[in-house]
Parts: structure tokens; C-alpha cells; sequence
């Protein structure tokens, strides 16, 4: 399976450019997606979450409570690293599992995190949708309705844009242009990922 990986900072898009691409017949793999699958209630990974920081991790609803679960590895850095040893190794397997179940020509792998987490060699190609970080921060404020300094402080927490770019094979301006600018690179880009995955299928 021909695997693109779709990544860039928050607020850049990354959810409306991977939707397109599914509209083009592309399937797509979500890494935020699985991240809260492996953790849904009667999973081992909620088990040892529990076991690890006691029940008022959940919810009510026995739930994982992400904020509160913020909260914690933020202010210690032993249990983000404790968090990140079980959780990583369970994500990275579900993706790579999803990825080859793909049917379409492609896939595509959504992964918000993918350099921070040196996840770059999951993947034949990395696409980074591009913003500057004004429009990360403006973005971000309106859509998830948090302050500009809890959007800087998470935009802090990431790789910075030079990292991305550095990373990438691909880049897509999701600032400049129309929205029907932004549709005709999509379809550049999809034409060109078919050419690679043709390429690189087993000859019959």
C-alpha cells in the first residue's frame, strides 16, 4: 500500500484537506481517531490508564477524561512519558494495520503529531498543509473557542513550521488563494499520488 501522510500544526486544515481527498475515492486513516478508539471503555490501554492514575481519570460515564488527564501530564512529566510508552506502541500497530486494509489506490494517514513523534518513516510520502502561525492562532481561537495564549501555548508545544516544512515531500498553502485554488492543487497532488502508487504496484 502506497501511504501518504497528511500532517501540519493546529489550525492549518488538516481535517478539510483530508476530507476532499475522500471525496476522490481516497480512504483515510485518522491518527486522532484511533488514539481515543484504543482508549474507549473495556479496552486494555483504559485498564492501565486507570490502574496508573486512579478512577478520577473518568468520567461519570467511565469515560476517559481527557481534560483532566491533560492536567496531569502537563504538570508531570514522568506520567506524559508513562502515557506516551503504552499508548504510542498501540496506535502506531492500529495504523499500520488500518493502512494496509485500505482498498483505494492510496491511502491517506492523517497523523496531527507525525514529526514530533518521528512517525515519518510510516509513510512512502509526507504532505504538510501550510499555515503561518497568525492564522493558526486566529483559527484556532474561533474554532475550539480558547484564549490566543492557550492557542500560542499549544502551538509552542509543537514542532515549529520550519521543522514541518523540512520534513516534507509535499507542501500545501491552505492560506493563500481561493477555496477553488485550494481544490485544484488537491486534485494536482491526487494525480500525482495515483502516479506513484501505480508505480509502485506488483506488476501482473
Amino acid at each position: 500500500m502506497y501511504v501518504v501522510a497528511i500532517t501540519g500544526g493546529i489550525g492549518s486544515g488538516k481535517t478539510t484537506i483530508a476530507n476532499q481527498f475522500a471525496a476522490l475515492g481516497i480512504e483515510v486513516v485518522d491518527a486522532d481517531l484511533i488514539a481515543r478508539e484504543v482508549v474507549a471503555p473495556g479496552t486494555p490501554a483504559l485498564a492501565a490508564i486507570v490502574n496508573h492514575f486512579g478512577p478520577e481519570i473518568l468520567t461519570e460515564q467511565g469515560l476517559l477524561d481527557r481534560r483532566v488527564l491533560r492536567e496531569r501530564i502537563f504538570s508531570d512529566p514522568a506520567a506524559k512519558s508513562w502515557l506516551n510508552a503504552l499508548l504510542h506502541p498501540i496506535i502506531r500497530s492500529e495504523m499500520l494495520r488500518q493502512c494496509a486494509a485500505v482498498s483505494s489506490p492510496y491511502c491517506l494517514l492523517v497523523v496531527p503529531l507525525l514529526v514530533e513523534n518521528r512517525l515519518t518513516e510510516l509513510a512512502d510520502r509526507v504532505l504538510v498543509i501550510d499555515v503561518d502561525e497568525a492564522t493558526q492562532i486566529e483559527r484556532t481561537c474561533r474554532r475550539d473557542g480558547v484564549s490566543r495564549e492557550q492557542a500560542e501555548a499549544i502551538l509552542a508545544s509543537q514542532a515549529n513550521r520550519s521543522e514541518r516544512l523540512a520534513m516534507a515531500d509535499d507542501v500545501l498553502d491552505n492560506q493563500s488563494g481561493t477555496t477553488e485554488t485550494i481544490r485544484e492543487r488537491i486534485l494536482a497532488l491526487h494525480e500525482t499520488y495515483l502516479a506513484f502508487a501505480s508505480q509502485q504496484a506488483p506488476q501482473v
